[in-house]
C-alpha cells in the first residue's frame, strides 16, 4: 500500500472533509484512520469508490472495517469517462439503504469521491446542480481542465437542461433515465493534454 500505491503520500494529508452530518469525504484510509473515524464520528459505513481492487490497500481497509464493525461497499466509480446509469442507479439504492455517518473515499480523495459525493447531493439530499457541482473542487484536488473534467460536464449537462425546461418538472433520476446519454458526452468532451499528462503520468492519479 505505502509504496505502489502510493500510500506514503497520503500519511499527512488525508483530503478529509465533512459533507453534512450523514457523510464525510477523503483520500484512501489506513487501517489507523479507519479505526480513529470509528471511535471519533462513528462512521457505520465506508463508500470504497475504487471497486474490488484486491491489492494491499483494499485488503487491509477491508480487514480494517471487519474488525470494526463497518460495512465496506465497493463501488466502481471512474474518474476519466462519464458516469455510466447502473452506477446512478446503484448509488441512488446505496444512499437510501446504508447506516449514516459514512465516509466515501477513492484514492486521492479528489475526482471518483468527488462524484459520488455529488450524487449523494444530487439522490439523497434532493439537492440542486449547482451545490451538488461544489463537490468537484479544486479545494479536494480536483482539476476539471484534465478528463476528470467530464464529472463536471456530466452535472453541467443536467443543470443547462433544468434552466431550459423551468415549468417542467423534472427530478435528476427521470433526467438520467429519459435524457441523459453517457456515450454523447464522452464523445463531445475534450480536455488539456498538459493537465492530462501532469495528473495521470506525472503524479499517477487514478
Amino acid at each position: 500500500m505505502m509504496i505502489s500505491d502510493h500510500g506514503f503520500l497520503r500519511l499527512l494529508y488525508h483530503n478529509f472533509f465533512k459533507i453534512d452530518d450523514n457523510i464525510y469525504r477523503c483520500n484512501m484510509p489506513t487501517p489507523q484512520r479507519i479505526r480513529k473515524y470509528k471511535n471519533v464520528l462513528g462512521i457505520k459505513t465506508i463508500i470504497n469508490c475504487r471497486g474490488t481492487k484486491r491489492d494491499g490497500g483494499w485488503l487491509l481497509e477491508s480487514e480494517a472495517c471487519e474488525k470494526y464493525d463497518i460495512e465496506l461497499i465497493n463501488l466502481n466509480a471512474r474518474s476519466r469517462a462519464a458516469p455510466d446509469k447502473e452506477l446512478i442507479m446503484r448509488a441512488d439504492e446505496m444512499f437510501k439503504r446504508i447506516k449514516y455517518p459514512a465516509l466515501i473515499h477513492c484514492k486521492s480523495g479528489a475526482d471518483r469521491a468527488g462524484i459520488v459525493s455529488a450524487l449523494y447531493k444530487l439522490l439523497y439530499c434532493k439537492e440542486s446542480p449547482k451545490n451538488a457541482k461544489k463537490q468537484l473542487s479544486l479545494k479536494f484536488l480536483h482539476i476539471k481542465h484534465a478528463k476528470t473534467g467530464i464529472l463536471d460536464k456530466f452535472i453541467e449537462e443536467y443543470e443547462n437542461f433544468l434552466n431550459k425546461n423551468k415549468n417542467k418538472n423534472f427530478h435528476f433520476l427521470d433526467w438520467v433515465q429519459t435524457i441523459y446519454k453517457p456515450e454523447k458526452l464522452e464523445h463531445d468532451f475534450r480536455s488539456n493534454s498538459f493537465m492530462n499528462n501532469l495528473l495521470f503520468k506525472i503524479l499517477r492519479r487514478e
